[in-house]
This record gives structure tokens, C-alpha cells and sequence, in this order.
């Protein structure tokens, strides 16, 4: 779904049948979406459209207004499972089942969704597919920055139409925000505490009288059953702006873990190496999952201080090292050895991914690496090839 679409569209249900793609001949414009298998990343929607479908056949549960699929449904989708015909759910999320099921309660009552955590924790995928789950369209978006400014979150106008007619409706531009609450849809807003406090205020009345005042037309938008928005922030990135407490007593707060464990995070970055994988049209690696054990290995020690057995302490780095880092690292091994190697990912091919992960200030991240490269790698067994590709990039 485009996040242009006309919101008063009456196309079919992506839950429905599969969704349509424009023909390869139609003309580029503004409102044009790629077709779902060209797209590069497609909305969550699109890429599991089979597996929505199949849950909304056999989801026979209540659902809330204006709901595709019902609370057990949605949570079921995120966590994966098998359907009474057979149908696969891949799981979307790895983490506590309960967290997922105190999110998704909350999205079925008036109360916000704030999800956080620290960077890489899959908090902008988790919403992403709550949306798409619940309203079918995960395109509903804010994405905060530092620039944000209210009419992101309000509305804005069309000048044009503004200097030639003045103040109307036809001149209003309405926000991500102001359609959920029209259409009674979920919408979306990133990195919440990169918005600056004041542009951040303008949810207040939003999320607690579910209103958005007007006054240029001495009128107002009232949100319809089902609207809901799901928040992402964390508190550990530069450029973060608190929350004020009147804003966050607006939201119920879901707090996003790390991976509990080596296997869990392993299990997250080979089945999301292996999607992204398939859309760049590289080979599978069924070899490479030593290398990817490797990799989230070297990120979880230096992440913690430790290493995994708790006898040496080391050093850590500027950097988060994130589970997205440690998929965006073998990612880019994944193409390494599919286009300048023999399609098997190695020690060779992760090793500057690793360094550029872990080295993000020059001066002190250099010599953490170094420190646990020849304190720790260089005396693991089994790890010889990956210290000798380490020290060949770190030169």
C-alpha cells in the first residue's frame, strides 16, 4: 500500500487477497508503488500478505472496531505459529510472549503504545507489524528527527490554495495523525524523543481527549473507534529530548530487552539475514551460521564487559553493537562472498564489517579492539582464521 493512497479508497482488503501491483508500464508518479516483488523493502503488509490472509480466514475471535484480525491473531503473527490448516506463521519478533500481549491489549484499549528499549531492539520492526496486523497499513508514519516540526503531527496547508481562497478544508494538508484518527487506523511515530519537547507536547491533547482542535476553522477532528499510535524511543542516542511526564502518563509503556541469550540473538540474525538475503537476491548460506554465532558473539562480550564464560573482563566501545549491527554486518559479509568469493561466508568476509561496527571513534574504540582481539580471539580455539582477517582490516 502507498503511503499516498487515498484514504477514502474502497480497493479490497490486502487481508482479503493478495495485493494487486500497478502494471510494469505504469508511469512514475507521486502516488505510484513499486509492485510488492520489485520493492526493495516492502511494507510488512505486502511481504506477509499470505500469512495475514490465512489468519483472517481462520480468526474466528472478537475483534475491536475496525480491527483486521483479532488481539490473539495479531500476537499469534508476531510470534509465529501454526494454524489449525497447516499455514506456517513465521515469527516476527523473538522476545517474551507476554510483552507482545501487554502491547497488543493496549493497542485494543484508548491508551497509547510506547515501545522502548535501546537501540537495535526491534522496536520499529515490532511496530511496523502491529500496524500492519491491526489496520492493514503500516504507512501511517511519523519519523521524528530533530527537524519534525507540528504540522508532521497536526496538519499543515497548501499554501496555493491558502493565499488564493484562504483558511478552508480543501486547504488543510492533514498529518499521518489527523488521518488514523479520521479513519480509525493505527498510525506510527519513530524515534519520539528525537522530536523536539515542544513539537512532542502536540500529542497531549491527541492521546487524552482523542481530539485535534482546528482553530483557523473553528473546528475539529475527532478520533473514530480503533485509532490508536504506537510510539518508538530510547534513551540511549545522542539527540534524545525527555519525554515530559504529562506526555508520558498518555502512553503504557513496553519495554523492548535485548536478546536474552548467544542462541536467541543467533536464531533473530539468521532468519533476518536470510529475508533480506532473498530480496537482494543473494544465495543462502547453510554453512554460514558459524559465522554469524561468531559475530553475535564478539558483539555481546564487548556489549556487556565480559566474555560469555565471565573470566575476562574487557573493555567497551562507543558504539551499541545492536542485533541490527550484528545483521547489517553479516548482511554485507552475505554479499562479500556471494559477488568476490565462492558463496560461502567466511571469517574474511565479516571481519571489516566487525571492525566498522565496533570502531566508531578512531582513538578510543581502536584500542578496545585491539586489546580484545589479542586478549581474547587470538586465544580462542577455532577462531584463528577470524583473528588473522581481524588483523589484516585492523592494519
Amino acid at each position: 500500500m502507498s503511503a499516498t493512497a487515498d484514504p477514502t479508497s474502497t480497493e479490497p482488503s490486502p487481508y482479503d487477497s493478495a495485493p494487486g501491483s500497478a502494471p510494469a508500464s505504469t508511469p512514475l508518479s507521486v502516488s505510484a508503488s513499486a509492485p510488492a516483488s520489485e520493492a526493495l523493502r516492502p511494507h510488512a503488509e505486502d511481504a506477509f500478505a499470505h500469512e495475514l490472509a490465512a489468519l483472517a480466514a481462520q480468526d474466528d475471535r472478537p475483534r475491536p472496531a475496525r480491527w483486521k484480525l483479532s488481539p490473539w491473531a495479531v500476537a499469534t503473527y508476531l510470534l509465529g505459529g501454526t494454524l489449525p490448516d497447516g499455514t506456517v506463521i513465521t515469527p516476527k519478533y523473538v522476545g517474551p510472549r507476554r510483552l507482545v500481549e501487554v502491547a497488543v491489549t493496549t493497542l485494543a484499549t484508548d491508551r497509547a503504545l510506547l515501545l522502548l528499549g535501546v537501540p537495535g531492539t526491534a522496536k520499529t520492526w515490532v511496530s511496523e507489524h502491529l500496524a500492519a496486523a491491526v489496520s492493514g497499513d503500516s504507512t501511517q508514519l511519523v519519523q521524528g528527527t530533530a527537524g519534525t516540526p507540528e504540522e508532521a503531527i497536526r496538519y499543515g496547508w497548501n499554501y496555493a490554495q491558502l493565499l488564493a481562497h484562504g483558511p478552508s478544508r480543501d486547504a488543510l494538508v492533514p498529518s499521518p495523525v489527523m488521518r488514523a484518527m479520521a479513519e480509525g487506523t493505527t498510525v506510527r511515530v519513530e524515534e519520539l524523543t528525537r522530536i523536539p519537547a515542544d513539537v512532542q507536547d502536540a500529542l497531549i491533547t491527541i492521546l487524552s481527549e482523542k481530539t485535534l482542535p482546528i482553530p483557523e476553522l473553528g473546528q475539529e477532528v475527532q478520533a473514530v473507534r480503533g485509532f490508536n499510535l504506537i510510539a518508538t524511543a530510547n534513551d540511549r542516542d545522542r539527540g534524545v529530548n525527555e519525554l515530559s511526564s504529562a506526555l508520558r502518563r498518555r502512553f503504557n509503556t513496553v519495554v523492548l530487552p535485548l536478546p536474552a541469550g548467544v542462541e536467541a540473538e543467533v536464531d533473530i540474525v539468521a532468519r533476518r539475514v536470510e529475508q533480506l538475503g532473498a530480496s537482494l537476491d543473494l544465495p543462502s548460506t547453510p554453512d554460514g551460521i558459524d559465522e554469524i554465532r561468531r559475530v553475535v558473539t564478539v558483539f555481546r562480550e564487548l556489549r556487556d564487559g565480559v566474555t560469555a564464560d565471565g573470566r575476562t573482563k574487557v573493555k567497551s566501545p562507543s558504539g551499541t553493537l545492536s542485533t541490527a549491527e550484528a545483521i547489517s554486518v553479516v548482511t554485507g559479509g552475505l554479499a562479500l562472498s556471494a559477488h568476490f568469493g565462492d558463496g560461502v561466508l567466511r571469517p574474511g568476509d565479516v571481519a571489516a564489517g566487525v571492525l566498522g561496527a565496533v570502531v566508531r571513534d578512531p582513538a578510543a574504540d581502536r584500542i578496545v579492539w585491539q586489546e580484545y582481539l589479542e586478549a581474547v580471539v587470538r586465544e580462542r580455539e577455532g577462531w584463528t582464521d577470524f583473528y588473522r582477517a581481524c588483523r589484516e582490516v585492523s592494519a
